[in-house]
């Protein structure tokens, strides 16, 4: 992703420098659960959710004091890629919504190590990255994406980061346009599965918004470089709820996915790409 040079936006949080103790995960099974459940969550009740976990953690022994930690030179530039593809994000999204005749209101980002407290509860590394309504932000450790190599079997690239970056500022449009907050409505009145195909369709137009971002950056700044959106097709495919399941458990519970098939993910991805039209995401009415 051709990236270097252009603006960096001044609403990311870079609070890796003060780690807040590692908040262990646990290996084998553990991890990949965990994983499974909370990768690339869209708010709402995952601040609950990531509570619990980060509160079992804790009374297993887990947890620690605050350090301060250096940055390396890649840290760093890790930090002004972010910080560039934030800025992308709230140049396209705010060309978006004046063009439907609304003001988009830009989310901050937020850059940690181990752990970090939310407006959605506490949560660690092993939260995967995820949005938190209640504060209108996103919370990324980057150590995640060495995670969706080593055991997810993703591509590496800093286009992987930017399609999950994009996928999380999705749910902050649905948190604006509504979207978020009749879904949560819609799940209190229906049982388990039918809670779990909302929840599906809501990753799925998230998917959705990393593609139409990704059309329209490519459109404003010509960001694309040769295999990129390989590299976002592989990131969606490796965490799939299809894929993780058979991973973690060597079967699959249709009836429990909450982010949508493999397949469902990269479909998405590419229909917001190449359609470049908000009106063509409705996942909802696709999936009933």
């Amino acid at each position: 992703m051709k990236w270097s040079g252009r603006r960096q936006s001044d609403n990311m949080e870079d609070r890796r420098g003060v780690s807040g103790g590692k908040i262990a995960a646990g290996g084998g099974i553990i991890g990949i659960i965990i994983l499974a459940i909370s990768l690339f969550t869209g708010g709402g009740d995952s601040g609950t959710m990531i509570q619990e976990i980060t509160n079992q953690l804790q009374q297993n022994g887990a947890g620690g004091q605050q350090e301060t930690v250096e940055l390396s030179e890649r840290d760093k530039e890790m930090g002004k890629f972010v910080a560039t593809v934030l800025a992308d994000t709230e140049d396209v999204w705010i060309k978006v919504f004046a063009e439907n005749g609304m003001t988009y209101e830009k989310p901050k980002l937020v850059l940690f190590r181990d752990s970090v407290q939310t407006a959605c509860g506490g949560a660690s590394s092993a939260s995967g990255p995820f949005y938190c309504p209640s504060d209108k932000k996103v919370y990324m450790d980057l150590a995640f994406f060495d995670e969706l190599q080593s055991r997810f079997g993703a591509k590496g690239g800093d286009f992987a980061i930017a399609y999950v970056i994009a996928h999380e500022i999705g749910h902050h449009v649905q948190t604006l346009l509504g979207t978020s907050s009749k879904v949560r409505q819609l799940q209190s009145q229906t049982d388990e599965a039918g809670a779990n195909r909302l929840s599906v369709a809501q990753e799925l137009q998230a998917d959705f918004y990393a593609g139409l971002w990704t059309h329209y950056n490519e459109q404003m700044n010509n960001i694309l470089e040769e295999g990129d959106i390989d590299e976002a097709l592989s990131a969606a495919n490796a965490v799939g709820d299809d894929a993780i399941q058979k991973r973690a458990q060597g079967h699959v519970v249709p009836d429990s996915f909450t982010h949508g098939t493999s397949a469902q993910r990269m479909y998405w991805f590419k229909k917001g790409f190449e359609t470049g039209d908000i009106k063509q995401g409705d996942t909802f009415k696709e999936l009933q």
